[in-house]
């Protein structure tokens, strides 16, 4: 592999910590994992900042250091689908990186806080690294795999789950990836418009809406404008079972 730059000994020191951090790098030996590092291009996106757009035809994938990013889809008649939040130490774009055939990019990422930092990747870069260390591919197997676990048990959720159990498992899954605990409560920042929030949960702004109500008027949650404090996650957690 030919370098394509060489990164100054602090920002290697960066990169390597956030590659490190990485669930699919993270059981990779230091090492090997060191050989990606001056192949990893890093860039800061500003808050509604485009990482990429759905329809592109490029095979790069991209690693979170810092900030948060939604995976958004559009339909024909133009409206927007929020699909997913990723945050720092998470992967973005890889299906166009393992899919054997390619094909364009099936969302478009876009940042959702100032200063959002990712790393990019190409495919013909982690494909040759991967030739080298073909054990290390069982690992990103094992992620990938949970990955796909992850967006199968959402489409139950969707199929078996209502709306208030819905809400409250996301809620949860928020809490567990961006929650700072504090003297009030759990704070959880999501940065979500209603109308994002209630897709991320599969449901109307309304009906989201009236079931966030339901959770404050029982104490569990208060509002702050996109930002949720949890008081009570145990019920949230016993909600999502119901």
């Amino acid at each position: 592999m030919a370098l394509v730059h060489e990164p100054t000994t602090t920002s290697l020191e960066i990169l390597e910590q956030t590659l490190m951090h990485t669930a699919l790098f993270e059981h990779v030996p230091l090492d090997d994992a060191r050989q990606l590092l001056p192949y990893l291009e890093r860039r800061t996106y500003a808050k509604g900042e485009y990482i990429f757009h759905e329809g592109d035809e490029d095979h790069t994938m991209y690693i979170i250091e810092r900030g948060r990013l939604k995976l958004t889809r559009e339909s024909f008649d133009q409206r927007i689908q929020l699909l997913s939040i990723s945050g720092a130490g998470e992967i973005a774009g890889e299906i166009p990186v393992f899919d054997p055939h390619g094909g364009p990019r099936t969302a478009s990422a876009v940042s959702m806080v100032n200063n959002t930092v990712a790393l990019s990747l190409a495919s013909h870069v982690l494909f040759s690294w991967l030739n080298e260390h073909p054990r290390v591919a069982v690992n990103m197997l094992q992620v990938l795999a949970n990955r796909m676990r992850h967006n199968n048990e959402r489409i139950s959720d969707l199929v078996f789950m209502d709306v208030p159990a819905r809400l409250a498992k996301t809620l949860i899954d928020l809490a567990k990836r961006f929650g700072e605990p504090t003297v009030q409560g759990l704070v959880v920042p999501h940065d979500l418009t209603q109308e994002e929030l209630a897709q991320l949960v599969g449901t109307s702004r309304e009906t989201v809406n009236k079931a966030l109500m339901d959770f404050t008027n029982r104490g569990w949650i208060a509002r702050e404008g996109r930002t949720i404090i949890i008081y009570q996650p145990g019920n949230l957690i016993l909600r999502a079972r119901h």
